[in-house]
């Protein structure tokens, strides 16, 4: 089956890109509850087993399953997941909007829940039930946000930002066609329109409203299509880099044991700033993915620059570096010795 979305000019100029700090924190908790298939989540397994000590805490502390509770198998409140304004919306704003849910909305979603899990503990129906659910609903996800994801949203944004910049220069410089057949396999552009393979098939229309694309680390791999209302026509789709998460490069145990070579010939900061540019990024997000001080990161990069491995190009506001096809070659080169290297030594 595939579902096949109409796009006109008017959808194309009015879509946009945003980042979702409270869509992050929700499909952190469906990973975490067990509620997406973790099977397929391969890359998100180291950081599912540094954070579940940290989730069964909370569970414990908080009344998180009255969130839980609103989360099923291919289904989700939505006015827990407030639509973002922009990249630089705030979990506090996201949270406000959640606070604010009209209590029709509200009702029409936990009557649904309900109706998924006949079988909630009476004291978590009673809450859920309660006039003040939104605003309960909304005071737990804080408390989830700063035990959980607020230590590691700055990291977290980065990746979220890159992609942003890299799907944008995707679509400007490629057009629809190649940008979206990147975003996903399942993906397609074909006359004028959005084709989604393994969905349920049909015919959908954007209507001029556009389409929001929202990059996603804790959907990997799966890719969540939305069209209808209060939400505005939005694809969110796995992010790139995830992982980043846990793996700082240059660290022990990281990469560059397995490119000691590239180690070697340039030392390992500036060998690890090169095996991040695998995708295009600025000063601050490679300190921030990094670990290190913007000030060592820019030096490192002037350094690589007039050594011909790294290149820079202005996106907007932001100057982005990327490796130059020398840096490639030598990424490629070292990679495959340190994977020969650690074949011998086994």
């Amino acid at each position: 089956m595939t579902l096949r979305i109409e796009v006109s000019g008017d959808d194309v100029t009015a879509s946009r890109f945003a980042i979702s700090p409270l869509w992050e924190l929700t499909q952190a908790l469906r990973q975490l509850a067990g509620r997406s298939p973790r099977g397929e989540a391969t890359a998100l397994r180291p950081w599912l087993a540094r954070a579940t000590s940290r989730y069964q805490l909370l569970r414990k502390e908080t009344d998180l399953d009255t969130v839980l509770a609103l989360e099923a198998p291919g289904w989700g409140a939505d006015f827990l997941v407030a639509v973002p304004t922009g990249m630089t919306t705030t979990i506090e704003e996201m949270l406000a909007q959640v606070r604010a849910t009209p209590p029709d909305q509200a009702r029409a979603d936990i009557a649904e829940a309900l109706r998924r899990h006949p079988r909630l503990d009476p004291r978590i129906t009673r809450i859920l039930t309660g006039e003040e659910a939104a605003g309960y609903l909304a005071d737990v996800l804080e408390v989830a946000w700063h035990a959980l994801l607020e230590p590691e949203w700055p990291v977290l944004r980065a990746i979220l930002e890159r992609d942003v910049a890299y799907r944008a220069g995707q679509l400007a410089a490629r057009g629809w066609a190649a940008a979206l057949a990147e975003l996903h396999p399942r993906l397609s552009w074909r006359e004028g329109r959005i084709e989604l393979a393994q969905a349920a098939g049909g015919d959908a229309c954007l209507n001029g409203r556009g389409l929001l694309f929202l990059p996603s680390v804790f959907a990997w791999p799966s890719l969540s299509l939305r069209l209808d209302p209060p939400w505005p026509p939005a694809m969110i789709y796995p992010a790139r880099g995830v992982a980043a998460l846990w793996e700082r490069h240059g660290t022990a145990g990281g990469r560059t044991t397995q490119v000691t070579g590239l180690t070697r010939l340039i030392g390992p900061a500036r060998a690890a700033i090169v095996l991040a540019l695998e995708q295009p990024a600025s000063t601050s997000q490679l300190a921030i993915t990094l670990g290190q001080s913007i000030g060592a990161v820019g030096d490192h990069l002037a350094v690589l620059r007039a050594a011909g491995l790294v290149r820079r190009a202005r996106s907007g506001r932001s100057v982005l570096y990327a490796r130059t096809p020398v840096a490639d070659a030598l990424v490629a080169s070292a990679t495959g010795a340190g994977q020969t290297e650690a074949g011998e030594n086994r």
